[in-house]
């Protein structure tokens, strides 16, 4: 990284832009301050609900009992039922009115109808090759089973004829992505969760600025929390004067909503429809190692060239698309194949949608424990697990197959890193191995099996990526790809402590303290 170091790149924000005195006085200040006030009004409204409802409907005990029917009769999840069900006992009155607010999604209604207007307009922009389609259903009927759901959700297609390059750090794909993006000619699209100043961001904007001024379209696609300490607000202005096309995800707004639960985490690169990037890496310089947050960074990412580099451009303009009345895609999606790519093995670029019933993510990652016969290995930095996951590692390793995972040895949170505490016990008894890895943080999010299939994404096997964000990942079978994830799994444990029964036992009391007071919670974090 000395090279990047050498060269920062562009910058846009002048030094100390970010400082919290200006943080304080900004417009991210001012909402802060509004949506503090909006809350202590609706605690003041709890509270005065409080009491006087038992005068008038003879307690809070009616309200328990018709709030526990409804959130059994509810979709919800059995963990997530638990959940609900202990906060509108403890708080009748605050829990009753909170589940009601939430189960409202008032802040994503319209989101929700315009994302399924979208799906519907586009869902046959990019067809199945029947040919491939039924190649993969020769090849093994287990997996064209699950390609057949995920393209019935609206996750994507299955492609041959695409090459999948593997980058075990972040610096690996940070120097690619740089390559790469210096062939672009005609468009050039980003999605990030975050994207921050620093050497990574101003190499790469730096690149950006000057292909736009060529005449390239390019695109960038952030989510809105990226305000709360990142970026200012006016942002994309500065980026659009530079000729760059700019976007924020559901950006910060004064008011109370829903809409805070649901964020834009994917991570996509898009290069002329023949070039993809994917994968946990992010535009921020803790993901190539310049700034040490929390140890080495431990990340991992894919390029995909060729056929199934248009699914990503798909899953972007959709996105892109939710705010804009005409929907743009054929020039985009329609472009001339690559013919010097022939590669083996099945690529399915998918996305995963939290505003409808599929969890397409954890369904995929149920599906390779439940084919699995010798091992499935693991990368997630977090582990926060609904019943229907846990039964499916442990019932994977119950069956003979190793099931190894690796989780951060330095965590970037103290509550996600006590809660996975709390299931390591459970998975041990099934006999899953676990390993945190002591250099420093894992944020990858990966999972291979038996030398055959691989998944490399954005989506962690928490709550949040599994129920409440859009996500995305890169589904991979028979590809040469698949064994270089394997051979990282292997180096990336052997830097690793194995944790053991005795290990358990050791754990620091702050640890488990925090684990078991916010299991309760779990779902709602």
């Amino acid at each position: 990284m000395s090279q990047a170091k050498e060269n920062k790149g562009m910058s846009l924000l002048k030094k100390g832009k970010k400082s919290m005195l200006k943080a304080i006085f900004s417009r991210f200040g001012l909402i802060a301050v509004l949506l503090v006030l909006q809350v202590a009004v609706v605690f003041g409204i709890f509270e005065w609900f409080n009491a006087f409802l038992p005068h008038i409907y003879g307690g809070s005990v009616l309200l328990s009992i018709f709030m526990v029917l409804l959130v059994l009769n509810s979709k919800h999840d059995p963990t997530s039922k638990i959940t609900w069900l202990i906060v509108i006992m403890l708080l009748p009155v605050f829990g009753s009115l909170l589940y009601l607010f939430v189960r409202s999604d008032i802040g994503h209604r319209a989101l929700k109808k315009r994302v399924n207007q979208i799906n519907d307009q586009t869902k046959n922009i990019l067809p199945q090759s029947i040919q491939t389609a039924e190649h993969l259903k020769e090849t093994a009927p287990g997996v064209a089973a699950l390609a057949h759901y995920i393209r019935r959700n609206g996750g994507g297609n299955v492609f041959e004829n695409t090459r999948v390059t593997y980058f075990p750090v972040g610096e690996a794909k940070f120097q690619e992505l740089l390559r790469q993006l210096e062939k672009a000619e005609k468009f050039i699209f980003l999605e990030y969760f975050i994207v921050e100043e620093g050497v990574m961001w101003g190499r790469v904007l730096e690149i950006l600025v000057r292909k736009a001024a060529e005449g390239v379209d390019v695109r960038l696609m952030y989510d809105g929390t990226c305000e709360f300490a990142r970026l200012p607000h006016d942002y994309p202005k500065m980026l659009e004067g530079l000729g760059i096309k700019c976007k924020m995800f559901a950006p910060i707004s004064p008011f109370v909503s829903t809409h805070y639960n649901y964020r834009d985490h994917r991570k996509i690169l898009v290069i002329d429809g023949h070039t993809a990037f994917n994968g946990g890496i992010n535009l921020a310089d803790e993901y190539i190692n310049c700034i040490q947050k929390f140890g080495h960074w431990k990340d991992t990412a894919v390029m995909v060239e060729g056929e199934a580099a248009r699914g990503f451009a798909l899953m972007f303009l959709q996105m892109w698309s939710i705010d804009e009345r005409e929907l743009d895609f054929d020039r985009f999606i329609n472009v001339p194949a690559r013919t010097d790519i022939c590669s083996e093995g099945f690529v399915i670029p998918y996305g995963d949608c939290p505003l409808d019933s599929e969890k397409v993510g954890e369904q995929v990652y149920i599906d390779i424990l439940n084919r699995a016969q010798r091992y499935v290995h693991i990368m997630t930095p977090y582990l926060i697990l609904d019943g229907e996951m846990e039964s499916a590692l442990q019932y994977a390793a119950e069956r003979g197959v190793e099931v190894s995972l690796i989780l951060p040895g330095i965590p970037d949170k103290k509550i996600p890193y006590g809660l996975a505490y709390t299931h390591y016990a459970s998975l041990m008894e099934s006999g899953i191995k676990i390993y945190e890895y002591t250099p420093g943080f894992v944020h990858a999010k990966s999972f291979v099996c038996d030398d055959r299939e691989a998944v490399v994404g954005t989506i962690n096997l928490d709550y949040r990526s599994l129920y409440h964000h859009f996500e995305c990942a890169t589904y991979m079978y028979g590809t040469d790809s698949v064994a270089d994830i394997e051979r990282d799994f292997v180096e990336t444990r052997g830097k690793c402590r194995f944790i053991t029964r005795q290990a358990l036992r050791n754990e620091k009391f702050s640890r488990k303290a925090v684990g078991f007071v916010m299991k309760a919670v779990a779902p709602l974090l």
